[in-house]
């Protein structure tokens, strides 16, 4: 019987850009804590070591992880429409956040400085600017904003309803509620037991409100 070699499938090159797409797939599905060096070596069929000839440590790679996300946020128009902008900068933030649900902890919780992070924050800034906003109102703005992106988003990620269980599940709650005690709280769960009132936590609503705000005024 002739022998046949086995061919082996060739390996991807390794590249600090697959380390990252890697990773960031990886944190996607099993989450940012469940990644490290030694695994994501294992997932690319290589050793551990060797994954240090192109990126020095893990916070490294975290923030590569972190600007390749960036870089899918839509950087507002410096010289534009600055409440069309910010919508347009809130929501899109809001979509990669949620496509990626580790990204916002990395976000608030780490002190991030690579390119596409500091051009996303400079375009937001002389979007605020140069529609008449002064650099201290321009920077609060930002933080309120960011605050209500990624503390809305949290909330998202992490309610232990779905939104089509809010009635079911207010249905079930009304009965240990206290109607003399909490007659307004009652009041609330029973409309949206009753579907009279949906429960959707509304992220434009609470967007609408900051924007609402906030009036141009260099001197301040």
């Amino acid at each position: 019987m002739a022998f046949q070699k086995k061919i082996q499938k060739p390996k991807k090159s390794l590249s600090k850009e697959l380390l990252i797409e890697t990773s960031i797939s990886f944190a996607d599905k099993k989450g940012i804590n469940s990644l490290s060096m030694r695994n994501l070596a294992t997932l690319l069929g290589v050793e551990a070591m060797s994954l240090y000839n192109h990126i020095q440590n893990k916070d490294e790679l975290l923030d590569g992880m972190v600007e390749n996300c960036v870089k899918h946020f839509a950087f507002p128009k410096v010289g534009g429409n600055w409440r069309r902008e910010m919508k347009k900068r809130a929501n899109s933030v809001r979509k990669i956040l949620l496509l990626h649900p580790w990204l916002t902890m990395l976000l608030v919780s780490r002190v991030n400085v690579g390119e596409n992070l500091l051009q996303y924050f400079n375009d937001t800034l002389g979007c605020l600017v140069e529609a008449g906003f002064s650099y201290k109102q321009a920077d609060q703005m930002i933080i309120a904003i960011d605050a209500h992106i990624y503390g809305f988003t949290l909330q998202e990620l992490n309610f232990p309803f779905k939104i089509e269980e809010y009635s079911e599940k207010a249905s079930e709650y009304l009965p240990m509620i206290s109607k003399d005690q909490l007659p307004y709280f009652y009041q609330l769960t029973k409309a949206v037991a009753t579907k009279k009132y949906n429960g959707k936590h509304n992220f434009e609503f609470g967007l609408d409100l900051i924007l609402d705000g906030f009036n141009p005024d260099p001197k301040s």
